[in-house]
């Protein structure tokens, strides 16, 4: 039985990793501290900023970010020092501010310069940070030495606990076993639209880690390889409204849904005697074939100029290669005159043969376009026939439905449902785990 889970339609921003970490590394650090005695005013806080800064969203190798952090730590204070006991030295330098501020300034630049010049920029930023933290003081400062080692300390024990926290993750447990269906509508805001960069490096992370992740569209092959030609598929494609099953990786039809020619030949017939033109789309040759009957109207050349730019399909003229080979019609007109047309098909289509669905076309202001398909190329039928696909090769593979509950508004909504998809595939299993103990 297929597991559906819905991503909210409306949602406040997900509170991420990284806020969550950073949150739990300030407190250890401030925690630190209270250990040791300090509270209130005299609580040092260069620890929680350099956990602040240090923490990143990904942790790609502990061990080379650790050095670089190490580093720029050993770097600032080394410059820090040195500045101190240079105003030690010249103490004439540290009673003019403005004086002052100029040297610190200039310190910061040799602090910075010196990372690049060792080939650690990474920890640029950093070790300029030590320095000031050493530095900052002067002139209430009577152990250069000692104000030194503190602030060392200080930004070592922030830096500590910032990669301790990163590198620290629940227990959780990867569903290999699991194929994700997503909707493409619920990724991007039309098919002329590229998925946004965030929702694509998350999506080719999920692919990277090994989840399985069918992507449904409405529209045919060639939007998907528009839109989102940078994605790294691993399972076949549901599209044209659940009429087919695409492989991406080979650009072959699986498998298609074809309306009957008996269907087809009626449904014409009616087209026909109503004078409405209309498409007919077909696969031929494992390519979308795209036929026009009638006379053009005005809202079809406005949807025809901007789709016949696409290198993967043909609109042709003459006859349909083959009757059988009809995938679906396509009738575009004003919204007013679509709903009419509707109404008047659903009367009179065969019942239990054909489906009709209703679209606005992106792009094209007041113009909807009709399509009719075989009774049973739906989404829901095409997710069981690929699943029965891929149960060939493991029998154990278990469908979830991935969806957004409202039509999508903005990238935010991607990012939700790939999070919503990401806690599904990975779940914590800590409660489990100690369940299993006892």
């Amino acid at each position: 039985m297929t597991h559906s889970e819905q991503a909210e339609g409306w949602h406040l921003p997900r509170v991420g990793q990284r806020i969550t970490k950073t949150t739990i590394a300030v407190f250890l650090c401030l925690m630190v501290y209270y250990i040791r005695g300090y509270f209130g005013q005299n609580m040092p806080t260069e620890s929680a900023i350099t956990a602040i800064i240090c923490m990143q969203p990904y942790v790609r190798d502990t061990r080379d970010y650790s050095v670089n952090r190490f580093l720029g730590t050993l770097i600032g204070a080394f410059w820090g020092l040195l500045f101190l006991l240079m105003l030690l030295v010249f103490p004439a330098l540290g009673k003019v501010m403005p004086l002052l501020y100029a040297l610190m300034s200039l310190g910061v630049l040799v602090t910075l310069y010196t990372a690049v010049l060792v080939r650690r920029p990474d920890t640029a930023s950093l070790a300029a940070i030590v320095f000031l933290c050493v530095v900052i003081a002067f002139p209430d400062i009577d152990r250069p030495l000692w104000q030194a080692f503190n602030r060392f300390l200080d930004v070592f024990i922030g830096t500590a606990i910032a990669i301790a926290v990163n590198v620290f993750r629940l227990p959780r447990v990867k569903l290999r076993d699991r194929v994700f269906f997503v909707r493409t509508k619920d990724l991007v805001p039309d098919r002329f639209s590229q998925i946004p960069a965030a929702a694509l490096f998350r999506l080719n992370y999920l692919y990277d880690d090994g989840a399985k992740i069918c992507l449904m569209s409405e529209h045919a092959p060639a939007f998907f390889l528009a839109q989102m030609n940078a994605t790294k598929l691993n399972v076949p494609l549901v599209v044209m409204d659940g009429a087919a099953i695409y492989d991406a990786n080979t650009n072959t039809y699986l498998e298609i849904e074809n309306i009957a020619p008996e269907d087809s030949e009626r449904l014409t017939e009616r087209l026909n005697a109503l004078g409405i033109s209309h498409f007919v789309y077909t696969v031929h040759n494992n390519k979308t074939s795209i036929f026009h009957r009638g006379e053009m109207t005005e809202a079809e050349k406005q949807v025809y100029d901007r789709m016949k730019r696409s290198l993967y399909r043909d609109y042709l003229e003459g006859e349909i290669y083959a009757p059988e080979e009809i995938v679906y019609f396509k009738i575009i007109d004003e919204d007013g005159k679509i709903a009419d047309i509707e109404y008047h098909l659903r009367k009179v289509l065969p019942k239990g043969k054909l489906r009709a669905v209703r679209r606005a076309q992106a792009g094209c202001e007041g113009i909807s376009a009709l399509y009719i398909y075989a009774h049973t190329a739906t989404m829901e039928q095409a997710e069981k026939r690929l699943m029965q696909m891929l149960h060939r090769e493991d029998s154990s593979l278990t469908p979830v439905e991935i969806r957004l509950k409202t039509p999508y508004r903005s990238e935010q909504d991607a990012m939700q449902v790939l999070y919503a998809l990401g806690d599904c595939y990975e779940p914590v299993q800590l409660f489990r785990r100690i369940r299993k103990q006892a």
